[in-house]
């Protein structure tokens, strides 16, 4: 395990001098420019659950997105050594069943089985691809609505998290 920043830098990339937060798997599939950034550098983004925010007629809700079981899981990712230190960038696709009622885009969650492969250099990047490209089961995950105050730093609270009640009105309490 290691500490890293996120954004993965890309030379010719001027316009983003943070980097690449999310890479399309399309893209790192279709692109040979891309190519060896997925031969060296696999790496698993540890997490317990993912923000995404649904476009609704009152503006952005924002949703927190976690496994069923509530336990951690591996996003697939690609990391590289920068001058700042580590930098990487999860790798993201086309939504699953529950994710396309929030998003048009989620990121490659690796089942268990899954994540030694992505890891092992002897994979070699196309084989690592089709690992990914296998969409993570809409019936393992849960989503729900949180509150806006997910949208500012300052807010560093376990309310932030917490699942909006709505009442029977329809509005949220």
């Amino acid at each position: 395990m290691a500490l890293a920043n996120w954004g993965y830098p890309i030379a010719w990339m001027k316009d983003k001098p943070q980097g690449l937060i999310n890479m399309r798997i399309e893209t790192l599939r279709d692109k040979p420019s891309f190519k060896h950034y997925l031969e060296k550098g696999r790496c698993l983004v540890i997490a317990d659950g993912f923000y995404e925010w649904k476009k609704t007629a009152d503006g952005k809700a924002p949703f927190r997105i976690t496994l069923k079981d509530g336990e951690p899981f591996a996003f697939a990712g690609l990391y590289k050594e920068a001058e700042d230190g580590l930098r990487f960038a999860i790798i993201t696709t086309a939504p699953n069943a529950l994710m396309k009622n929030i998003h048009a885009r989620m990121p490659v969650i690796l089942e268990r089985k899954e994540e030694k492969g992505w890891l092992d250099e002897k994979t070699n990047f196309k084989t690592a691809l089709d690992l990914a490209l296998s969409p993570y089961p809409a019936s393992k995950m849960m989503a729900y609505e949180i509150s806006k105050l997910i949208n500012k730093p300052e807010n560093d609270s376990p309310a932030v998290i917490k699942p909006r009640v709505l009442h029977p009105q329809g509005k949220a309490a």
